[in-house]
């Protein structure tokens, strides 16, 4: 059993684990209990209704947060040609093809966000392995693989905001709704931006209660329950 420290001990009995909280009230108590020397992540997590082993429930999609989520992003391009000076000059942190690759495959990943042009996917293919398993894979199903006249938008996109979400192997999405350091509603509304999106991405084989249960902390603090119908409701 996970054993923690004296901060941790104290916080948790600021939450009732038998309670589901309102959005703003679970937001205000999770400020309440954070007691790290930095600027802690907000983490969403949703237990979903659905399979992840089955092809027709697989969750997956992107969501614009309209406060960001309060850090610098790191964006990689993976691309070759005119395609270079096109990322290079929106923004992107790196640009390039086989050097990159090879850095990859040699253990970096100090990016965020990996995007890639179609006509260099055949070598990209290799990291599959590597980027997959870290949700970093370029793929069209979360608009990270595009021609190279899109690069100047996905890459204003990335900074703005983007947060892609995926259904994991235990059937749960993780994802980060900004800093503790926000204020309440502007938390609120990036929460509001997640769930429209969970909502949206809903796959026709998934039957039943689609989304089962969510809860909120940040990065150090404890978990809280938060009240599915009002927190659902936000998409509206």
């Amino acid at each position: 059993m996970t054993k923690h420290g004296k901060n941790y001990q104290q916080t948790i009995g600021l939450v009732d684990r038998l309670q589901a909280y309102l959005p703003a009230e679970a937001i205000d108590l999770a400020k309440q209990a954070s007691y790290a020397h930095f600027d802690e992540t907000f983490e969403l997590h949703l237990r979903m209704g659905a399979n992840p082993r089955s092809a027709d429930q697989q969750v997956r999609g992107v969501a614009m947060l309209p406060h960001g989520l309060g850090k610098k992003v790191r964006i990689l391009v993976l691309t070759e040609g005119e395609a270079v000076r096109i990322a290079e000059e929106a923004g992107a942190d790196y640009v390039g093809c086989e050097e990159l690759i090879d850095r990859i495959v040699a253990g970096w990943l100090d990016f965020d966000t990996a995007v890639a042009t179609p006509d260099v996917m055949n070598k990209v293919a290799k990291l599959g392995r590597i980027l997959g398993r870290r949700g970093l894979m370029p793929n069209p199903k979360s608009g990270t693989i595009v021609p190279a006249v899109d690069l100047p938008r996905v890459i204003n996109e990335a900074r703005k905001g983007r947060v892609e979400f995926r259904l994991d192997r235990t059937g749960i999405i993780h994802l980060p709704i900004g800093k503790a350091s926000f204020d309440t509603q502007k938390l609120v509304e990036n929460m509001a931006a997640i769930i429209e999106a969970i909502i949206k991405a809903k796959p026709s084989g998934v039957k039943g209660q689609y989304i089962q249960s969510i809860s909120l902390c940040t990065t150090m603090g404890p978990g809280i329950k938060l009240d599915m119908k009002s927190t659902v409701a936000l998409a509206a």
